[in-house]
């Protein structure tokens, strides 16, 4: 009786969550949904977990939740893309440094017809211009995540601000914000890697890319113990030493889907930016 028992607690510990027994240490990452989406972080986080014994739950919702999770305590570590706000979770004191991780950029989409004809546009404010003009229907992120931040900040550019009945605040993830804007055959501005995870499923596609303005970086940021004394600063400060070592990067570099690259690379110091 004693050696079955054994041997059903040593196989319940193996099945786990997909996890080795010796996975013990639990690493709590807020990260956006796009990293989520794109199946990156499926790729990059096992060898991390595997080599150091560390599990990392990911909890993925808008860069505004995951640095709001981080200000509570409730996470250990953000990987977040809106610059400014990351800038001010770290003057606060809540955030230790910014280390840059890898970018994108983001992608106007909509239908093939364009019909406010954004493709002739010269910046992407003066296509969102061009969209609210013409009152073609627009499904924003409305959740405050980094791709909602930098719509607004683009409509800001823009000089206008968008109201109406053209213009649907969803409040919900990438991925569902990209199927209402399917069915609807209407514009929505997405980052690339979530948009190259689901084009297979979408008849909408970019009609307005490549200009400066929509380059999108992402950085990591641990927790401030000094805040928050019980994160595991530790477990995050591994965390970080792997996304931005040359392992962690080449697996970024070379994570694609359907031959292209979602995500590049941009670890460029240990010692973070500002």
């Amino acid at each position: 009786m004693n050696t079955l028992r054994f041997v059903t607690v040593a196989s319940m510990l193996l099945m786990g969550n997909g996890h080795t027994a010796f996975a013990v240490d639990v690493l709590r990452m807020a990260t956006t949904t796009s990293t989520d989406n794109s199946g990156l972080l499926q790729v990059l986080n096992p060898p991390f977990e595997t080599a150091n014994h560390i599990r990392v739950d990911v909890i993925a919702v808008g860069t505004g939740k995951a640095l709001r999770l981080a200000e509570n305590g409730d996470v250990d570590l953000v990987l977040v893309h809106a610059p400014d706000a990351e800038k001010g979770f770290v003057a606060s004191g809540y955030g230790v440094k910014r280390f840059a991780v890898m970018h994108n950029d983001l992608v106007l989409l909509g239908s093939k017809q364009d019909p406010a004809d954004v493709k002739q546009a010269q910046s992407a404010p003066a296509a969102l211009r061009t969209i609210l003009q013409t009152r073609s229907e627009f499904v924003s992120r409305g959740d405050d995540s980094g791709t909602h931040k930098k719509e607004k900040a683009l409509w800001q550019q823009a000089g206008v601000t968008p109201n109406g009945d053209w213009y649907i605040s969803a409040g919900q993830s990438m991925g569902a914000v990209l199927r209402i804007a399917n069915d609807k055959n209407a514009y929505t501005l997405c980052d690339r890697g979530t948009y190259l995870a689901f084009k297979d499923k979408l008849a909408i596609t970019p009609v307005y890319e490549g200009s400066s303005d929509l380059f999108n970086p992402y950085h990591v940021i641990a927790v401030s113990p000094q805040k928050h004394p019980h994160v595991r600063f530790d477990l995050a400060s591994q965390y970080i030493n792997y996304l931005t070592s040359s392992e962690g990067q080449e697996i970024i570099s070379n994570f694609t889907v359907d031959g292209q690259i979602l995500f590049h690379p941009d670890a460029k110091t240990k010692l973070g930016v500002q």
